[in-house]
């Protein structure tokens, strides 16, 4: 039986230790709310939410796009990870704030043995020059225009203005694509027109 290395396993909690760092750090964008919807008037979420999001419309962009979905939802997943430590600028912040929103991923990594994995992703994502950084960058945008389309068909007509923003920000032909199907689809399709439609006729007696 080989003896156990003490510097080793030393080594080994010390990894996993900054691993569990890790992962309460990624906790921490549950309580990091997105700032925009302040002044918007109606809405609200926070990173994780929208992290969440982004990452399914990435996977879905790439499958329509031929490009590889794992590693688009990857990038669309860690897109806003530099949040829980600098939070979220909304475009009003950003004239006055400034941050080092690298670094923040940098740090965050240090030591779990993520960092190569990490710092790849946001430098793709930065640099913007392939595929699947491009439909992350729309995918980003989507599940912001898809809480628009929402807050928009509850009555709030700047959500309209806004939603023309995003479109104009859109870089890929099907994240376009995708968006002109949302805006003209309403929100509450999804279960209002379900698969068992006749729901609403026997709630009100038609049946």
């Amino acid at each position: 039986m080989t003896a156990c290395n003490p510097q080793l396993n030393l080594q080994g909690r010390g990894r996993l230790k900054r691993i569990v760092d890790f992962l309460n750090e990624a906790g921490m964008l549950r309580l990091t709310p997105r700032t925009g919807y302040q002044f918007l008037g109606t809405g609200n979420e926070n990173v994780a939410e929208h992290s969440f999001r982004t990452a399914i419309i990435g996977y879905v962009l790439a499958r329509m796009a031929g490009a590889d979905p794992s590693r688009t939802a990857m990038l669309c997943l860690f897109h806003d990870f530099h949040e829980a430590r600098i939070g979220d600028f909304n475009y009003v912040n950003r004239i006055y704030n400034t941050s080092k929103p690298r670094d923040a991923v940098v740090h965050a990594a240090e030591g779990t043995g993520l960092e190569v994995d990490m710092l790849e992703f946001w430098d793709d994502l930065e640099g913007s020059q392939t595929p699947e950084a491009q439909l992350a960058h729309d995918a980003d945008q989507l599940d912001l225009i898809l809480n628009l389309k929402r807050e928009l068909d509850l009555g709030n007509k700047y959500a309209g203005k806004w939603m023309e923003s995003a479109l104009e920000r859109l870089r890929t032909e099907e994240g376009r694509e995708l968006a002109r199907t949302i805006a003209e689809t309403d929100h509450t399709d999804w279960w209002f027109l379900g698969p068992d439609r006749a729901w609403w006729e026997r709630k009100n007696g038609k049946e």
